[in-house]
C-alpha cells in the first residue's frame, strides 16, 4: 500500500481548481450531477476522481451540454458498466459531439465571412482617392 497522499480539497480549493463556484458545486451534489461528496469533520472533501469528474462537467457544460443530459450522463454513470449503461453513455456523447461538430462548422462559416469583410474594409482604407 502507498504511503503517498490523496488529493483531499475544501470546497472552496475545488471551486478554485474547477472555476466553478462553491454555490455551483454544492448545486450539482444536490442535482446529482456529482455524487454525494465525501466528508470530514462535516466538511466536503474532493478528491482526485471528484476533480477529474468535475473537469468533465465543465468541459461539457462549456460546449453547449444541456444539464438534462449531464444529469442523465452521471445517472449512468452511477449505474455501472453494465452494456445498457456503457451504449446510453456513448449514445449521449456521440450526439453531443455531433451538435458540436456542427456549431464549429458554422462558426468557422462565420469566422470566415467576418475576415472577409475585414479586407474589404483594408481594401478601402487603402485605396488612393479619386478627386
Amino acid at each position: 500500500m502507498s504511503d503517498a497522499p490523496t488529493l483531499s480539497l475544501s470546497i472552496a480549493e475545488a471551486a478554485e481548481a474547477s472555476g466553478l463556484s462553491a454555490y455551483t458545486l454544492r448545486y450539482y451534489e444536490q442535482i446529482g450531477l456529482i455524487a454525494p461528496i465525501g466528508r470530514r469533520s462535516g466538511a466536503r472533501r474532493y478528491s482526485e476522481a471528484d476533480m477529474r469528474w468535475l473537469d468533465f462537467l465543465v468541459r461539457l457544460r462549456a460546449t453547449g451540454m444541456s444539464m438534462r443530459d449531464m444529469q442523465r450522463y452521471a445517472q449512468l454513470l452511477r449505474q455501472g458498466n453494465a452494456a445498457a449503461s456503457v451504449a446510453e453513455r456513448q449514445t449521449l456523447l456521440e450526439a453531443h459531439a455531433e451538435r458540436l461538430e456542427t456549431e464549429i462548422r458554422a462558426q468557422r462559416e462565420t469566422l470566415a465571412y467576418i475576415r472577409k469583410k475585414i479586407r474589404g474594409y483594408e481594401e478601402m482604407r487603402t485605396e488612393p482617392k479619386r478627386a
